[in-house]
């Protein structure tokens, strides 16, 4: 029962401390900041599918295949978002054929 609610707390303080950082980056920050936060997405993708290499029960099975599902989501998704800010950075005129 008590480690619930450490976990509990654990999530919660991890959460208010990650609101209030992100709340706090200029808005020039947030491409680089996203592109880092992809390699965090990474590390938790590689830790749902460990998880769910260990998983022995039909739940832990269900719920480390939802994870790895959402956290290779959440990286291929973060990926595109930075290669689309990005290319709002890029000049519009380029040289003659270059690609557009």
């Amino acid at each position: 029962m008590i480690d619930g609610f450490v976990a509990l707390y654990i999530f919660m303080l991890a959460a208010f401390t990650g609101h209030e950082i992100i709340a706090r980056v200029p808005v020039i920050l947030h491409t680089p900041l996203m592109s880092g936060s992809n390699f965090v997405h990474g590390i938790v993708l590689v830790g749902a599918m460990i998880a769910l290499g260990h998983a022995t029960t039909p739940f832990g099975i269900g719920l480390g295949f939802v994870a790895v599902l959402l956290g290779a989501g959440n990286a291929a998704g973060g990926y595109v978002v930075t290669e689309r800010m990005l290319e709002m950075f890029k000049p519009s005129g380029g040289k003659p054929g270059d690609k557009a």
